[in-house]
């Protein structure tokens, strides 16, 4: 569950950061993205809002500017390994990781000429901004845990 809840949350804060930033951008989760090397389904895409707005089954690779994947003890291999490999080999402009143990963690990713390079990682208990697609600011603390309502 907590990586369900992780992922709604990181979509509800990018969503919100994108509308304040006015980006042009529409933030879904589980979207199909059409890749060269074929398709692929990341936990969060970050799109062109122009790309989004008919009512397709996919997205080609051009249209998107950011992939967020949040890894689990199955996909570890396939999110820290294959996945980047094939966003950046479609120049998908940035890829974020959000990890979960021993605590939740973002780990930012930009191409550079190449593979991805790390720019930055949001540790929990602490404010991280973030400026790029789209100024963000994040503290992974909260991302994981249980709402207790009243």
């Amino acid at each position: 569950m907590r990586h369900q809840r992780a992922s709604f949350r990181l979509h509800i804060a990018l969503d919100a950061a994108a509308q304040a930033a006015g980006a042009p951008v529409e933030v879904l989760e589980a979207i199909n993205v059409i890749l060269p090397s074929g398709l692929v389904v990341p936990d969060i895409v970050v799109a062109d809002a122009g790309a989004t707005a008919e009512d397709g089954v996919s997205i080609d690779a051009e249209a998107v500017q950011l992939v967020v994947e949040r890894v689990t003890p199955g996909n570890k291999t396939m999110d820290r390994k294959l996945k980047p490999q094939l966003y950046a080999e479609a120049a998908v402009p940035y890829y974020w990781r959000l990890e979960f143990d021993p605590a939740p963690r973002l780990i930012t990713c930009e191409l550079d000429a190449g593979p991805y390079v790390e720019t930055a990682t949001a540790l929990p208990g602490s404010v991280t901004r973030i400026e790029k697609p789209f100024p963000f600011d994040i503290d992974p603390a909260g991302l994981a845990q249980p709402q207790h309502r009243k």
